[in-house]
């Protein structure tokens, strides 16, 4: 339970992006509910954003710090030390916020107060085809976006950093976040389970999650998050789940079915051909496109291919040769300051 009123820091870290911390502090600006402080971190940016931030100091509660960089965990966590609230929501600089989210945070902490929740995220009309498209693939309960898409169970899940809150109380007892990145927000999460904190998903808590990135980054970005599960599996075996192997099982299987296609056995390939439809129709529907349908099916096949090759190289490495994973995967780590 919570003790003393809640006092809410929303924490920012940013990097090289001015224009996306325009609008979110736009989103910010128009909320219903403007009880809380904003704290805009700059990671060792080269193109800063103080102008950005200055030029709203007028409207919200704001402040900025700037400081070398060492990644957007240990960002937060220096963010969390400045501020002045009790509770902290931890936000992405390509997030754009519905007018009513800090009205939904609070409604949902008093009608069933936890020490971490995460939300989900959505996709603006004004979206990009291809922003669309990856939405949907990072947020579909078909794909391993299911995750972000709310299929995991409203208790212990496992929040996103994108979009969630953390209580004062919570981050002092774990430290914050740790150095690995992706994946410092389920690592986060176990290490508070460990602690005896609860975590929760508010399903009414969402963002509009503006990602700004191409077929390429997409592919790199899941494949680092294949790579950081099996390490979070060695680190907390008790927290493994099978669902996790899913995506290179995925993998493997449709190669499998390709083969025996080759040999005249068309019974696996069918069943593949009929997910990718279902994708194609499901995304065609929700997006009332069939361009962003036929994007949405590719954007899939990137995310199961990026995420089960990064998850079935770092599996083989980390838990089947045990590797020390900071040495196999040193882009997976930044040195906390």
């Amino acid at each position: 339970m919570q003790d003393e009123p809640i006092r809410y820091s929303i924490i920012v870290p940013v990097y090289n992006r001015p224009t996306e911390i325009q609008e979110l502090l736009e989103s910010l600006s128009v909320q219903t509910n403007k009880a809380f402080e904003v704290v805009i971190v700059e990671d060792g940016s080269s193109e800063k954003s103080d102008q950005v931030v200055a030029a709203f100091s007028d409207q919200l509660e704001i402040s900025y710090y700037f400081k070398p960089n060492s990644g957007p965990g240990d960002s937060r966590n220096y963010g969390m030390r400045q501020a002045k609230g009790n509770y902290f929501l931890i936000l992405d600089s390509d997030c754009i916020l519905p007018p009513e989210y800090m009205a939904q945070v609070q409604q949902s902490l008093e009608n069933e107060y936890v020490d971490c929740f995460g939300g989900i995220d959505a996709a603006l009309d004004s979206f990009s085809d291809v922003q669309k498209a990856i939405n949907f693939a990072m947020t579909s309960v078909l794909t391993t976006g299911g995750v972000r898409g709310a299929s995991e169970k409203l208790g212990k899940f496992q929040p996103r950093s994108f979009n969630m809150g953390i209580s004062k109380k919570a981050f002092e007892a774990s430290g914050g976040f740790s150095e690995i990145h992706p994946g410092e927000d389920p690592d986060l999460s176990i290490r508070l389970w460990k602690l005896g904190f609860e975590t929760r998903l508010f399903k009414n808590v969402y963002v509009y999650h503006k990602r700004r990135i191409d077929w390429d980054k997409f592919k790199t970005q899941v494949s680092k998050f294949g790579k950081v599960r099996p390490i979070l599996n060695k680190w907390y075996p008790e927290y493994a789940k099978i669902t996790y192997f899913f995506p290179a099982a995925f993998l493997t299987g449709f190669i499998c079915s390709l083969l025996f296609a080759i040999i005249g056995f068309y019974w696996f390939i069918y069943v593949y051909t009929l997910y990718f439809i279902v994708c194609f129709v499901l995304s065609t529907v929700e997006n009332k496109s069939v361009s962003i349908g036929l994007l949405s099916v590719w954007a899939v096949v990137i995310q199961f291919y990026g995420y089960g090759t990064g998850f079935i190289q770092s599996f083989w490495l980390v838990q089947i040769k045990n590797k020390d994973p900071r040495n196999v995967f040193p882009n997976l780590f930044f040195s906390k300051k």
